[in-house]
Parts: C-alpha cells; sequence; structure tokens
C-alpha cells in the first residue's frame, strides 16, 4: 500500500504498528521525516518532483510517497484491553474512506480505545484513508469483523454498554457514558441498519436547530465522541 503527504509518512514512521518499506522524496527534502527515516533504516529515493506526481494517487503528495505493509488489524480483545472502560467507535456500513479517515483522525485525538468495521458494506483502510486521517490511523487499533451484530453482542457480554447514534433517540448529552461504552455509526446514505439498532442497549441522537435534518457521518461521529469525552472529564 502506498501512503503519501508530510503527516501521513511522518505518523507511519513513527509508529510501531507500521512498517514502511521505502520511501520517495522529492530531491533537495532534508528534514525530520528524512532523519527519522534513516533512523530506521528505510531506504530513502530521492526523485524528480514529475515522478513523485505520477506515483501519488490524489496529487497532494508534499514530496512525499511511502510504500507500507498492509494495514495490520487487530482483535476485539486487543481494544478492550487498552483500557479497563474502553470506549469504542463501531462503524456499519460506512463506505466514503474520507469520511472513515476523518473518523479515524478524531477519534485519535479524543483518545478511544478502537473502532471495529465490518468486512462487508464497509471501505477497509487504503491510501485515500490514511491520507484523510492525517496519519491518525498508526496510532489506532482497528478490529474488522465478518459480522457488526456479533461484534456488539460480544461487547454487551463484556460489560460495554452499546448504543446507536441516530435521529429518533434520547438527547446524547442527557445519557451517561462515562462508563465502558461503545458508539455505533451508520452509513452515509442508510443510516445503522434496523436490526443492529434492535441489538444496541439504547439510540441517542444529536440536538439538531437547523433547517436541514442530518449531519454528515464524520461530523456526527465527531461530536458524539467529544461528547463522552465532555462526561468523562
Amino acid at each position: 500500500m502506498k501512503i503519501e503527504g508530510r503527516n501521513s509518512v511522518y505518523e507511519a514512521l513513527r509508529s510501531d504498528e507500521v512498517t514502511v518499506n521505502s520511501l520517495m522524496c522529492e530531491k533537495g527534502l532534508q528534514n525530520s521525516i528524512t532523519a527519522l527515516a534513516r533512523q530506521k533504516g528505510v531506504k530513502i529515493t530521492y526523485v524528480d518532483k514529475s515522478v513523485l506526481d505520477k506515483a501519488s494517487l490524489e496529487g497532494k503528495h508534499q514530496g512525499y510517497v511511502a510504500d507500507v505493509t498492509d494495514f495490520n488489524y487487530c482483535e476485539i480483545e486487543d481494544i478492550l484491553a487498552q483500557n479497563s472502560t474502553p470506549f469504542i467507535i463501531i462503524l456499519d456500513g460506512l463506505s466514503d474512506p474520507h469520511n472513515f479517515g476523518s473518523i479515524i483522525r478524531a477519534c485519535e485525538c479524543a483518545g478511544v480505545d478502537g473502532i471495529i468495521i465490518g468486512k462487508n458494506r464497509q471501505v477497509a483502510v487504503n491510501d485515500t484513508v490514511v491520507r484523510t486521517s492525517a496519519g491518525a490511523v498508526a496510532h489506532v487499533k482497528i478490529a474488522r469483523v465478518t459480522n457488526v451484530n456479533n461484534a456488539i453482542k460480544q461487547l454487551q457480554e463484556k460489560g460495554v454498554w452499546v448504543y446507536a447514534l441516530d435521529m429518533d433517540g434520547q438527547e446524547i448529552t442527557t445519557v451517561n457514558l462515562t462508563g465502558s461504552v461503545a458508539i455505533v455509526v451508520g452509513s452515509e446514505g442508510d443510516g445503522i441498519s434496523q436490526y443492529t439498532k434492535k441489538c444496541c442497549d439504547g439510540v441517542v441522537s444529536l440536538k439538531l436547530k437547523g433547517k436541514v435534518n442530518s449531519l454528515n457521518a464524520s461530523v456526527a461521529c465527531g461530536i458524539a465522541v467529544y461528547e463522552v469525552v465532555r462526561q468523562r472529564g
């Protein structure tokens, strides 16, 4: 897998969970990124900008394109082991890699213990997700499961309260989210499936005062995540 951009490459080099196989840099660049790559024994090739332009998927390489191993997904148990009162985000059918990357970035900044995604109808960690996360993906545990509903039941058996984030729920600021908690975020178009919603312990919603009755999935997730942070102090 190729990743590009200053932040994404730098965070990949910093992470113990990501293996950077090689790095292409624009000629003339000598900085903390190249120094860290040399320190880690990563092969660096200096090339003209035109070479990077061709290697870049979105034309936003900022002088860096790295080849890394495919993302290393973890198990749910690895996420639960992070904290005695874990905070987890579950994604139900999210398909936009930009939304996924933004959610990863918000979760990393907020100290979320991990993210659970499904193998079907869900975008995987790819180059676009990595770039949009601004490198945060290198520091977040992500479990990829066959069945999201079974994952919800597994969390509940471990004492985690699972809430669906949807329009028809209890206003999120009135719900106690200070214990072990997971929040389910649905897809951009269809939201959370009805069966998945039924598997949850409750439904929480965000107070909307405008004329538009919905938020982008990553924005909604970010607001919900920081409500949990606020309650936990």
